[in-house]
């Protein structure tokens, strides 16, 4: 008997989408059928944002500035709990009793929000906030989202981080845009989904690969031979972080853009990171071809630590540029008006006496 269950959905379509075409076989992304090619360093991320949600580059995400009212110790439960708070604060309706437009824009507003949250979840406790008029003087959201975090822009820094958003804004069905998708298929306001969405991000397999990619690259430095040391790792069966991709059997064309950013910003970790990507890709390619590329986790790690973004900050880093795709789904599933339901086949005891 041939079983149609798929652990973790694997391979499962649950929806039509049209906001993202990831292209398995010829390394490529698109959001709503322009290639993030055309985005990076043409139109900042609030543009990007624009074209995922609005559909139109304009108007996009707004300047905004939104006070970090709680804290809870770590970078993403800040954003998680203000956003839930601003749900409530803001006085958000249900996503079945409004319109697509009302949903766009408090979609809008919660966005922008985010990564003013995160900017100064960032800054820390120990420091005074950044005026409201200081950081909404930034030009773009990365400049502004600098000018909340450390009270001043760095341009390399402000390129590194706009890149990295755009190229991590979208990709599909994942654990924490099906979350928002399921969340928001119950009619709960956008502030419910997106905060779930940020748990779902939160965990390790999902938004914590960059942290784990610097002290990879260290551990390669010290070493001073990166075939020696992907040898050794091999053979204790480590995972080589940053390798491989469930979607892509070519280039992952975010890496593709990281990494000539990495170079153009002039980042001192290109040589050693290039040098592992060739060994690491070639052992990997012997046993698993399909996998062996590195994925966007690779050289968002380096392009982050241009900005001097520190691995602990990542996942919410991820989830600042997230916002665009979860914000996207959260209004195509709006649309459907159909509740998430899926079956599950009970393996457990048959039928018998408690005693």
């Amino acid at each position: 008997m041939t079983s149609d269950f798929s652990p973790g959905l694997a391979g499962v379509v649950a929806f039509e989408t049209e906001i993202a075409e990831p292209d398995r076989e010829g390394g490529s992304l698109r959001y709503r059928g322009v290639d993030i090619e055309e985005l990076v360093g043409h139109v900042p991320f609030e543009q990007a944002w624009g074209l995922l949600v609005d559909e139109t580059l304009e108007p996009g995400l707004p300047p905004a500035y939104c006070e970090l009212e709680v804290r809870t110790g770590g970078y993403m439960s800040d954003l998680q709990a203000m956003l839930a708070i601003l749900s409530g604060k803001w006085k958000l309706r249900q996503l079945i009793d409004i319109d697509d437009e009302h949903a766009k824009e408090d979609l809008r507003r919660l966005s922008a929000a985010a990564l003013s949250i995160v900017a100064q979840s960032a800054r820390g406790a120990d420091l005074p906030p950044v005026p409201e008029e200081t950081v909404l003087s930034g030009r773009t959201a990365a400049e502004r989202f600098l000018l909340a975090w450390r009270g001043e822009v760095d341009e390399r820094h402000a390129r590194a981080i706009d890149t990295y958003w755009i190229c991590t804004a979208e990709h599909g069905l994942n654990a924490s845009t099906f979350t928002a998708r399921t969340v928001a298929s119950t009619g709960a306001d956008c502030g419910a989904a997106l905060s779930a969405a940020v748990g779902a991000l939160s965990g390790p397999l999902h938004g914590g690969a960059p942290a784990r990619v610097l002290p990879m690259l260290d551990a390669v430095a010290d070493m001073g031979d990166a075939q020696k040391w992907v040898e050794q790792a091999l053979a204790r069966r480590e995972r080589i972080m940053g390798f491989g991709h469930r979607v892509y059997r070519a280039e992952d064309p975010r890496s593709r853009l990281l990494k000539r950013t990495a170079k153009e910003l002039g980042s001192p970790r290109v040589e050693v990171a290039e040098e592992l990507e060739q060994v690491a890709h070639e052992a990997i390619a012997k046993k698993h071809p399909d996998h062996s590329w590195t994925n966007v986790e690779y050289w968002s790690a380096i392009v982050l630590d241009v900005a001097e973004v520190p691995p602990s900050l990542a996942p919410a880093m991820f989830a600042c540029s997230r916002v665009a795709g979860w914000s996207a789904h959260i209004l195509e599933q709006k649309r459907t008006g159909r509740l998430f339901r899926p079956s599950a086949r009970y393996v457990g005891p048959a039928e018998r006496n408690v005693s």
